[in-house]
């Protein structure tokens, strides 16, 4: 008798067996998990790198606790506690199209009937890899993302449930947003949603894609994968917002690869989990090819928030401009390393990286590593981090002018983070990161 998927915990080979039997897709979608499953395993006796996981305390986290999501489910995607508020399930909410995943499962999809007539799919990664495979194959995890990175992109590549895809032909420009939605609602449930956009030459779209929780009280798991890739001048916007409750361990591969004078702005907003970490590289690949990368991080309470983030620059012209901010208090603690690299073809590179953080407490901690590995002579490289504590002088100012002390810690808080929204084109962005972080101001007051 096959165990059932929704009663089996963990991730051994009895679990993905089961996983496995519930799975209708190709059989070169299965090939790969099962290649990716026996690299996962080959893992387990390996530590992590240490140079990334070194300062990330898993000591808590059990992953047998956990089974594997992708089953069938009847919580909408409206429970979902989100940022940018109700999930919009109509095109005259403002977006061209949206789709909405609960624990691994798609509830909700679809997209302006224009776009569809010039080509574009989006909507659920399972039902196109059937529908589209041609498309998809040549780019699913073999470009961005690959398996054999390590144990967690391993350990995704064989249990991943569901996720994303946009796909752009060349030359289509979509004006208005998509939305994404990834939910997680049963308790002790592992969600491995994989997203993955395609812009071929001269296309441009912007992506809005939001993690959230039904409960702030139930356990998940996230091991997720974001692949961007940006052909030859073709321009994205992506935006992703983890939301997930306190409750939640989030850790995330992430990658972006843009072709000659392509552009990326990728904006990541981190407000929730219990520990979260996040491996995020953009592949500078084709001449003139630009990424610019913004990061705003809350953290509260005892939460942990980390990025590892690196900048390749693999071709001559090239620019890169990473700028994260993060606000801490209570015990909370943040955690960025990155780096920038430049292979030796990679002539009049251009890259820029910088963390600030903002303590509000004592007893929080930011940890900021910034580096640099350049085997080109011709370069213009830089980077830099500072952290400090908000001036009592800038407090007991505003409290003078007749502001509340929680009123001038908003803004003060805003203040620091208005360069990061400043860069931000999407204007349902900046609001919903300023609507969090008033919420995450008021937490305990």
């Amino acid at each position: 008798m096959t165990t059932s998927a929704a009663t089996t915990t963990g991730f051994g080979a009895e679990a993905f067996q089961a996983f496995l039997a519930t799975r209708n897709e190709p059989g070169w979608v299965s090939d790969l998990r099962r290649a990716s499953f026996g690299l996962y395993q080959e893992s387990l006796g390996r530590p992590l790198n240490p140079e990334e996981w070194k300062r990330v305390d898993l000591r808590a986290f059990q992953a047998n606790r956990f089974s594997v999501g992708g089953r069938a489910t009847t919580t909408p995607a409206t429970r979902m506690g989100t940022l940018l508020g109700n999930h919009p399930t109509t095109c005259e909410a403002g977006f061209a199209g949206a789709v909405a995943h609960v624990d691994g499962v798609v509830v909700d999809s679809h997209l302006a009937a224009e776009l569809t007539a010039k080509g574009v799919l989006f909507g659920d990664l399972n039902e196109l890899l059937r529908t589209h495979g041609d498309i998809l194959k040549p780019h699913l995890m073999t470009r961005a993302v690959k398996p054999g990175v390590d144990r967690m992109s391993a350990w995704h590549a064989a249990f991943w449930t569901g996720g994303t895809v946009l796909y752009v032909p060349r030359n289509v420009v979509i004006d208005q947003p998509l939305y994404s939605l990834i939910g997680l609602a049963t308790p002790q449930t592992m969600d491995g949603s994989h997203t993955l956009v395609i812009l071929e030459e001269g296309a441009q779209a912007t992506l809005l894609e939001e993690t959230a929780s039904a409960t702030t009280t139930d356990a998940g798991l996230h091991v997720g994968s974001v692949e961007l890739l940006v052909g030859k001048r073709a321009n994205l916007r992506y935006v992703q917002l983890q939301n997930w409750n306190q409750q939640t361990w989030h850790f995330a591969h992430q990658a972006g690869l843009v072709e000659q004078d392509g552009s990326l702005q990728w904006t990541v907003g981190g407000i929730g989990s219990r520990l979260a970490h996040i491996h995020q590289e953009v592949f500078l690949d084709g001449k003139g090819a630009r990424g610019e990368v913004n990061g705003v991080t809350f953290a509260t309470d005892r939460q942990t928030l980390s990025y590892y983030t690196q900048q390749t620059h693999r071709s001559p012209n090239t620019t890169s401009d990473l700028l994260y901010k993060d606000v801490l208090r209570d015990e909370a603690r943040v955690i960025w390393r990155g780096m920038i690299r430049v292979d030796q073809a990679a002539q009049k590179t251009d890259g820029y990286q910088r963390n600030d953080s903002l303590l509000l407490s004592p007893d929080c901690r930011a940890d900021s590593i910034p580096g640099l590995e350049i085997e080109a002579d011709d370069v213009r490289c830089t980077h830099g981090a500072t952290a400090g504590r908000v001036d009592a002088d800038q407090i007991f100012y505003c409290m003078a002018r007749g502001m509340s002390r929680y009123e001038a810690m908003h803004m003060i808080v805003e203040g620091f983070f208005h360069g990061i929204y400043d860069r931000i084109a999407v204007e349902a962005v900046r609001q919903t990161l300023s609507r969090a972080v008033e919420v995450k101001l008021g937490i305990g007051q």
